[in-house]
């Protein structure tokens, strides 16, 4: 919150203070005190519609109380007039000066303006990305890493604690998958012959790794395609089940390579993936303090913990040889096996596991960021927790809807006809990181995104990003022409004659400046990467049309400094707008 709007609260605590006992009742709801930006400068800087909510309480019109009100609030020299206007809002004018203070603020706060402490002494984890170790990343998981790495940086910025983890899938089916893949193509290039299964992974990158194995294992892997494939049921298609077919021969390969040697090809396999994962996010600026695995859930005991935490209260019970979770207790449509009649633990009683895991270490929110397809998954997981003794609401789940790509207006291709989607990392080479950063978080993650290839790359200002970082490297220019001309910015000369900034693109720019702590307020509060976008827009054309208006370096030198000094104060805020989504801040373009 700004020191204007906090200034202006406390006049108003003060006015009601004073009417409470006489026209309002003695106990006054300090709540109803909500103060916010007018979107007309006719109707002043800032209204509220406390009269309006408080009417009823008084017993008079909502004009009649905001009048009492004016009447009895105290003077202020930030405030050059208050009024009532229609149904009793009360409309504040701020004076000219005040509204420059902004400028000595982000000077002083630097990179630190617009943070609070909102979330002081709370801890999130987020939890993104967190794709199947299967193969690279592709563009819809480039939105869930710009989204998620924003969502975090604004929780950060509103003083959260923030934890950034990637849950790596390293356990069941996909994985077994993925080892025979990469054992079938390590078996051609042996000199085997076969038709490759329907179901297994057939990009190149499980060529490049069963390559691999090749030379690190000699023939030493190598069966017969007689010995893999004999007696095994159809696959389609010809006839059969391409999921009893994959299956099937991951049992072969499991029987004739051994437990050890199969699992050896599986390690390589996510090895080779997670490796690849892990640098395309870091290229891409997307980093977490932790990469979680799946598998260390079963050696750490956490599921075991669980599944005893679920039988303590009286929430498990044994059918049909499996043992299952009473989750229609808890609003889901079925109870969910959660180990099965074979004794292996399920997905869900692993995912349960790992969110009561969170919680015991401490988290007091667990944000993840999901795939639209998860609507049940959430509440079931959050039926566990509630299971388990824990708070279900502790739990916030957002999904991020897709992408499509576009090329000079023309859907483009996601996928190759080998079945490959486009990578994010072929993306982020064709239109550029800080385009991809920006471009992914411009909608809200419950639209869906069409992504304009074509408009990331231009360099015009119809590119938001770049009308936006265009706005940054231009004070760098002037800075530079500036010392060109034989001047120096003066700090104190630029900071005493800030009441020198009122000509209306000067107001104009001096409003946006103060707004961007509330935005990032509300952008954290919200989760909404895209409302700090929208802003940034907004600021980036309130600063150009200024600049297109104005002279910065003029010989006076009490309003060139002062002028310097608010374009700098706009050249930080935009910084410090796109640190928080992930874009960098050139000084040249």
């Amino acid at each position: 919150m700004t020191a204007l709007k906090q200034e202006l609260e406390q006049l108003l605590h003060e006015a009601l203070t004073r009417l409470a006992g006489t026209l309002l009742p003695a106990e006054v709801d300090l709540k109803s005190i909500v103060i916010e930006r007018t979107r007309d400068a006719a109707n002043g800087d800032f209204a509220t519609n406390v009269a309006m909510r408080l009417a009823k309480a008084s017993g008079l019109k909502p004009r009649d109380l905001a009048q009492a009100i004016v009447e009895a609030l105290p003077q202020s020299p930030q405030v050059v007039r208050v009024e009532v206007a229609g149904a009793g809002f009360i409309n504040f004018f701020i004076a000219g000066d005040a509204q420059a203070q902004v400028v000595r603020q982000i000077h002083e706060l630097g990179d630190a303006f617009g943070r609070n402490a909102s979330g002081a002494d709370k801890k999130a984890l987020v939890e993104f990305v967190s794709s199947n170790p299967t193969g690279p990343l592709h563009v819809g998981h480039g939105r869930h890493g710009a989204f998620g790495a924003s969502v975090a940086n604004l929780l950060a910025a509103n003083g959260w604690q923030v934890h950034r983890e990637y849950y790596i899938n390293d356990a069941g089916r996909q994985m077994e998958i993925l080892a025979a893949s990469i054992w079938l193509r390590y078996l051609e290039d042996c000199g085997e012959t076969f038709r490759f299964p329907a179901n297994g992974y057939k990009g190149d990158y499980i060529r490049e790794i069963a390559a691999e194995l090749l030379q690190m294992a000699g023939d030493t892997l190598q069966r017969s395609a007689g010995e893999v494939f004999g007696n095994l049921p159809p696959d389609e298609p010809e006839g059969g089940d391409k999921d009893a077919y994959i299956d099937a021969v991951i049992a072969r390969a499991r029987q004739l390579l051994g437990e050890m040697a199969y699992r050896s090809v599986l390690d390589l396999g996510l090895k080779a993936i997670l490796s690849d994962i892990e640098n395309d996010l870091a290229e891409f600026g997307v980093t977490f303090d932790r990469w979680y695995s799946e598998r260390s859930l079963a050696d750490n005991g956490a599921i075991d913990r669980a599944l005893q935490r679920l039988a303590q209260h009286n929430h498990v019970y044994e059918k049909d040889g499996a043992l299952w979770f009473r989750a229609t207790t808890f609003g889901d449509d079925k109870d969910r096996v959660v180990v099965r009649e074979n004794g292996v633990k399920t997905y869900f009683a692993s995912d349960i596991a790992y969110h009561l895991e969170k919680r015991e270490r401490g988290f007091d929110l667990l944000l993840d960021i999901l795939g639209s397809d998860h609507h049940g998954y959430v509440a079931r997981v959050r039926a566990g927790l509630e299971a388990m003794g824990e708070p279900g609401e502790a739990l916030e789940a957002l999904l991020v809807q897709f992408v499509t790509l576009f090329r000079d207006g023309e859907k483009a291709q996601m996928s190759t006809r080998s079945g490959e989607f486009i990578t994010l990392r072929e993306l982020r080479n064709e239109v550029g990181n800080d385009a991809c950063r920006f471009f992914y978080v411009m909608r809200g993650n419950d639209q869906h995104l069409d992504f304009d290839m074509t408009l990331a790359k231009s360099r015009t200002n119809d590119n938001p990003v770049y009308y936006i970082q265009y706005a940054h490297a231009r004070v760098a220019s002037v800075l530079r022409q500036l010392a060109s001309k034989g001047h120096a910015y003066d700090a104190n000369i630029g900071m005493a004659n800030l009441g020198l900034l009122n000509t209306p693109h000067e107001t104009a720019l001096l409003t946006q400046l103060a707004r961007y702590p509330e935005i990032i307020l509300l952008a954290g509060t919200h989760r909404a990467p895209h409302t700090l976008v929208h802003y940034l827009r907004e600021l980036a054309n309130a600063f150009h049309t200024y600049y297109n208006a104005e002279q910065f370096i003029v010989e006076d030198d009490a309003m060139r400094n002062a002028r310097l000094a608010l374009v700098m104060a706009t050249q930080q805020v935009v910084r410090n707008g796109l640190h928080l989504l992930g874009v960098s801040s050139p000084e040249t373009m």
